[in-house]
């Protein structure tokens, strides 16, 4: 801490090239609007202090209830809820890049005061709601010595986790509270640098495959393109042998991936680019095709050509897919999980998303939840805010989002690496379906409110409607 204090005067001297302009673009959706790069001495690097929670709580939409149902834990990023209602949760923190250049240094300085000061836990550990109140009252460790655990997933009685170097499997039964012994190595990740540690994990819809993203070596190549080999990409690992190739290339760094509960496509949030301003380059939301590249290192959002790298591919800057989705520039987005009929209503379909927050620009953005509504199979609105507050109105942090888990109940649970905590986000009883069809089936026939007479038909009530228009 006192050693980002040093920083803080030269860096507010040296960041006037690239700064935030007073009204962001607006940048959600299939068709963002991308500025000219800016590119300076160094860019814009600014993390909110972090701040206590006191009396405070995140806030959640009206009609919904959150709760913290552990706290203390270390570095918690990833959670999975078990057929039986309990919460894996995976802790722990990796990467090993030495920095390249002296901004590197300052951007490490700058990164690590909005990171919590706990040791990395490398475990998974077990929350139980034993009583079913909602209280997860039991904490057990369920695995530990691993190495930077990120990702899980469960096929049948298989538990994978994504350690920073290795996919590993656990044996598992319904009901078990610890592993019995150390896991299997299913095949290893690459980890050499590792400038992007972090490796995502989901399942395919039949079990038969794992899906592991695995970030690149660098902002942009600055390390050589030898750095980067088996980098920016997403596996596709055979659950039972561990024979792996490229399923998706050009992702800068996939964050989380997910399955669509209908489609059986698989979705993925990745963290696009720094150092081209502060509104470059989206964070995206996007499908990911087999055998699709979707940009890095040579271009952005499409066919935005990245005039950094040398030497460029115009084969591959041809063959770019476009994402589904843009999030913002910067947000980090570090959670993904398709919504139910069982959060509500309003959010019944849909992705949430956790959105870790920026480092790298003026004004802060992301440090929240967010939920993007979908229709036919596709992003469709904008983000809607779910989980708020984490960002105080003096810009100071009280948590960071990561991983965010749709239990069968409709909860939501979300992961926070600065506060240490699960956060657990349920509907009120009148917000559930349940409650929606039993009001229904228990409303009375139409009449009128007066006389008891039976309601005016749709052409009647439209009639005046417009009578009541005109006279207005």
């Amino acid at each position: 801490m006192k050693l980002a204090s040093r920083y803080a005067a030269p860096l507010s001297m040296l960041l006037v090239a690239g700064g935030a302009s007073a009204q962001d673009a607006q940048q959600y959706g299939p068709n963002p609007s991308l500025p000219e790069p800016q590119r300076g001495l160094l860019p814009d690097m600014t993390v909110p202090e972090p701040a206590e929670w006191g009396d405070q709580q995140p806030t959640v939409p009206e009609g919904y209830t959150i709760t913290a149902i552990a706290t203390d834990l270390k570095v918690p990023r990833q959670t999975l809820v078990l057929p039986n209602g309990d919460i894996l949760v995976a802790e722990g923190s990796g990467g090993s890049a030495p920095p390249l250049k002296p901004k590197d240094f300052i951007a490490g300085v700058i990164k690590a005061r909005g990171t919590t000061s706990v040791e990395s836990g490398d475990r998974l550990t077990l929350l139980r709601d034993s009583d079913g109140d909602g209280a997860f009252e039991e904490q057990t460790v369920f695995a530990e010595n691993l190495n930077a655990p990120y990702g899980l997933a469960l096929v049948d009685n298989n538990l994978f986790v994504a350690n920073q170097d290795a996919l590993v499997r656990f044996d598992y039964e319904e009901g078990q509270t610890q592993a019995n012994g150390p896991p299997e190595e299913v095949t290893k990740l690459p980890s050499e640098i590792n400038h992007h540690w972090t490796k995502a994990l989901t399942a395919s819809a039949d079990g038969r495959f794992l899906y592991v993203g695995i970030g690149s070596n660098s902002n942009i190549t600055e390390r050589g393109m030898a750095a980067e080999v088996n980098r920016a990409e997403v596996w596709q690992i055979d659950a039972e042998t561990g024979a792996h190739k490229p399923y998706a290339t050009g992702l800068r760094n996939p964050t989380a991936l997910t399955i669509h509960p209908e489609t059986d496509e698989l979705w993925a949030v990745v963290n696009e680019r720094d150092e081209l301003g502060p509104n470059l380059v989206p964070d995206y939301l996007t499908s990911v095709q087999e055998g699709g590249f979707y940009g890095w290192p040579y271009s952005y959002w499409g066919q935005n050509v990245d005039p950094r790298v040398r030497p460029q591919d115009p084969e591959k800057v041809e063959s770019t897919i476009v994402p589904d989705y843009s999030l913002g520039s910067h947000v980090a987005p570090l959670g993904l999980a398709f919504s139910t009929p069982e959060v509500g209503d309003d959010f019944a379909e849909g992705v949430f998303i956790g959105e870790h927050g920026s480092w790298n620009r003026a004004d802060p953005v992301g440090y929240k939840v967010v939920f993007v509504p979908f229709s036919n199979g596709q992003p469709d609105g904008d983000p809607i805010d779910f989980v708020s507050g984490f960002l105080t109105d003096d810009s100071r942090t009280r948590g960071r989002p990561v991983g965010v888990t749709v239990a069968p109940d409709g909860a939501v649970i979300i992961a926070d690496d600065l506060t240490n905590a699960v956060w657990r986000v349920t509907p009120d009883e009148a917000n559930t379906p349940q409650a929606t069809d039993e009001a229904e089936s228990a409303a009375p026939e139409e009449e009128s409110a007066t006389s008891g007479e039976p309601a005016a038909s749709e052409d009647e009530a439209d009639t005046a409607s417009d009578e009541a228009t005109t006279s207005a």
